[in-house]
């Protein structure tokens, strides 16, 4: 009988003994309606897993935003569509969280991560620093934020020395201008990027934020030679 069993179950893929979303999303209601909140959650999460999208549009049209499920199934939302990898959605679901716990250190980095998937690199920068004004020593913020502003000094540095090579014989107005751009530019980028940086290597060895910092020291020289 055993050896029957394990034939069939080989014949058969295991979706076929799976439910389907809309039966698990029927018993999603009722357990709620019978106050099994934390079996619902689990059924809701097999739902996800079963189809994301319906248990979505299940999300919007059926689950009262008011109740404390809510946040719950915007979280199992949120962790499907990132483990398929469609960061748009749980990008979605995970602004959709912050509306319930807008200071939650571990949902704001969760969108942070989402918004450098979709491209958003200027918002995650902002998510990021919010995270830094509620944990100063939260890892994953110091590295993106030094790395980020690191970045785009170098960039606009890059800029400033170029047009100022433009300058076949450039004055002394010119030269100064020149050289206040570049004191300007460490004080408001570089700055903060070592202040990050040095934060990182405070609760990590980073070899990279070591590098990165190095590279900045040197860059300190020249302005202020």
């Amino acid at each position: 009988m055993k050896i029957w069993m394990l034939i069939m179950f080989s014949m058969f893929p295991l979706t076929m003994f799976s439910q389907s979303a809309d039966v698990l999303l029927r018993k999603v209601v009722d357990a709620l309606a019978s106050g099994q909140t934390g079996y619902a959650v689990s059924l809701f999460r097999q739902s996800c897993q079963a189809d994301g999208h319906e248990a979505e549009m299940f999300y919007w049209t059926e689950v009262d935003k008011s109740e404390n499920t809510a946040p719950q199934f915007a979280r199992e939302l949120a962790e499907h569509f990132k483990d398929v990898r469609n960061y748009t959605k749980a990008y979605l679901f995970y602004k959709e969280l912050l509306q319930y716990t807008p200071d939650n250190v571990d949902v704001l980095v969760s969108c942070a991560e989402m918004e450098v998937r979709c491209g958003k690199v200027a918002d995650a920068k902002a998510t990021y620093e919010q995270v830094v004004a509620l944990d100063s020593d939260n890892l994953q913020a110091c590295n993106f934020l030094g790395s980020y502003y690191f970045l785009k000094s170098e960039d606009a540095r890059k800029k400033i020395e170029a047009d100022f090579k433009k300058l076949s014989s450039p004055t002394r107005m010119q030269y100064a201008r020149y050289r206040n751009n570049l004191s300007s530019l460490f004080d408001s980028g570089y700055s903060k990027a070592r202040a990050y940086l040095q934060q990182v290597l405070t609760l990590f060895p980073s070899s990279e934020a070591g590098k990165t910092l190095e590279k900045i020291k040197l860059v300190e020289r020249e302005v202020n030679k």
